[in-house]
This record gives C-alpha cells, structure tokens and sequence, in this order.
C-alpha cells in the first residue's frame, strides 16, 4: 500500500479497500455500460437520499436541436430567515462521473444536499453522454440548459441574477468548459467541485494519487477517449486551465481533497483567476478522495463538506445581491399625492 494512504482519512482508507477487492477480478477495459451501471452500483451502497424538506420533480427543456433535456428540479423549504417570498438563487447542477457513467440518480443526494444547504432551487441536467454523444456535445447541452434557465426564470420563480452553475469531477470541467468563451452569461457565481481541468496536464497529485486513490489513469483515459473521439484533448474547451483568459468569468468556488490526482490543477486554475482579479475562494479537504462527496454512507465526512459547500454558495449570492443592490421594481414606487 502507497505511502500516501496514510494521509487519508480512515474511512476513506477503507472504502478504497473494499473498492480494491471487486476491481481485482477486472483484466479489461470496462464497456461505457459497465462503467454506468458500476457507479450507479457504488450509489445505491454508499450516497444519501435527498435530506428531508427538498422536493425533487421531474421537467424538461429544449435543446438547439430540438430534443427535450430532462431534469430534475430540487426545492428546499421556504429559510425562514430569508429574503421572503420572492425569487430564489438557482443552481444549474452538472454531474459528475467521467462524462460517461454519472447520471441524475448517482448525484440525487449530493443535489438535494446542496439545495438544502444553499438555499438554491437545484436543476440537475441529464446532459447527452458520450460515446453516443462525444464532445462538444455536453457542453452544447449545459448551454441550451443555462439559457433556458435565464429565459424562463420568471415562469419558474427563480431570479435571474442570482444563477449559479455547478458541477463535479467531469461536470465540472463542462460547467468551466460553458465559460471559456466570453459571452453574455447569466452566470453570477461558478462552483467547481474536484474538477478535471486540464487533461494533457501531468502533475505531482496525478503522480502520487493516478492509481489506487477511486479514479486510476487507466479509467480517466478511457472516458477521456469516449469523450473527445479525436478531438484535441489541449483545446481550452476541454481542458479550461489552457483558456487565453479567464478575466470575464464571474466569482468562483474550488473545493478540492487532499488526495485527488486533480487537486493541483484545481489549484492551479485558482492561482490564474486571482491573477485575473476574479473572486476565488479554495478548500482543500484534508483526507479526502475524488468523488467523496457523493459518498456519504462510506463516508461521512461528505455531509459536512455538502453542509459547507452550500453555505458557501449562500454567502456568496447574498454578498452579491447587498452589493448589487436592489432590482427598480423593487424600489418603493413614488407617491402619487
């Protein structure tokens, strides 16, 4: 066993145990199938269910092909301590799972931990997958998801200044990839959670955590295969730490784990947007694994960092809202008399 497992935490230590034991059997590479139905095994042993209070829905929108997306639409109780009854901060959620595997089963709890803790309404989008749909797919789908989103937030009793895009693992590097390009966004705050940022890139976390620490290299290169299908795994869009500028992106929130093969480009990409002048706020988990997170019945650190994660978020869109001030129509109107 590495030396570096005696940097984990032990209950972690024990799910890459247990993790280790089924995988000894495995000599090929597992078909796209396999890998969903593996994580959305690991899910039904190891993540929560929504907390209670969160209402989960089934909605669709549209796609620019005309295809319908589906999500799922998270809703916490009414804080008490709140703004009152009027729109609420809304999150569009990307899963992880390496671009192939995760779905809006595997990460349920982790979205309706996060709205519960936010106090965001959370839209988690079952983006088009690859090999079936490789890049730039997904990223067309989270942008088709996010312009939705800001055209109907009215109709849906969300505010439009206060959307947050949100992803882990591999959705996050879609939710980074959404903003590469300088565009009129709604975007008021970016959530990366343990984000793959730069492929190509080799580090020292790739180095000491690329094998035995949940993600192998084996495994990232056969989803990064499914996903890019020839395209240039160098291009900003796929990997966003090699953007030409990230000075146009709006606040950011990294949280990355101490034992993650991408903790470094994690940070690396938080060191550039402080050069940019963009607000950037990093935690790095101690002990901690990729994918953690979303694993709270192995291990229960993940329910505080979710509870953290979300308060963070809160903060943050509260800030932005007492700086930005109040919309026009919600200044006192003149009097008549």
């Amino acid at each position: 066993m590495p030396d570096d497992r005696s940097a984990l935490d032990p209950r972690a230590a024990r799910l890459l145990h247990m993790l280790e034991a089924g995988d000894a059997a495995t000599t090929s590479r597992p078909s796209p199938l396999e890998r969903r139905e593996s994580l959305r095994g690991l899910a039904d042993l190891a993540a929560d269910p929504p907390p209670p209070g969160v209402t989960c829905e089934g909605l669709s929108c549209p796609a620019a092909d005309g295809v319908r997306l589906d999500l799922r639409r998270y809703t916490p109780e009414i804080d008490p301590e709140g703004a009152g009854s009027g729109p609420r901060p809304a999150m569009l959620y990307l899963h992880g799972g390496g671009w192939v595997a995760g779905d809006l089963e595997t990460h349920a709890g982790v979205c309706g931990a996060l709205a519960a803790s936010s106090d965001c309404v959370v839209f988690a989008l079952a983006y088009r997958r690859p090999p079936e749909h490789p890049f730039p797919g997904p990223i067309r789908d989270a942008l088709d998801a996010l312009a939705w989103l800001a055209r109907e937030a009215s109709r849906l009793g969300i505010d439009a200044r206060r959307l947050v895009l949100a992803g882990d693992s591999a959705g996050a590097n879609l939710a980074a990839a959404c903003l590469v390009e300088e565009r009129a966004s709604p975007v008021a705050l970016l959530l990366l959670i343990c984000p793959i940022l730069d492929l190509p890139l080799t580090t020292g976390s790739r180095e000491r955590f690329g094998h035995g620490f949940f993600l192998d290299h084996g495994r990232l290169a056969a989803d990064a295969e499914d996903y890019l299908q020839g395209a240039d795994p160098a291009d900003p869009q796929v990997s966003p730490l090699r953007a030409r500028s990230l000075t146009h992106l709006p606040p950011t929130l990294i949280h990355a784990a101490t034992c993650d093969p991408f903790r470094d480009e994690a940070l690396a990409y938080a060191g550039r947007l402080e050069a940019a002048g963009v607000p950037v706020r990093v935690t790095v988990h101690p002990g901690m694994i990729h994918y953690f997170y979303a694993l709270p019945r192995a291990i229960p650190f993940a329910r505080s960092a979710l509870a953290e994660i979300g308060t963070q978020v809160r903060s943050s869109l509260t800030e932005a809202r007492d700086a930005r001030g109040p919309k026009p129509s919600d200044q006192p109107s003149a009097s008549s008399e």
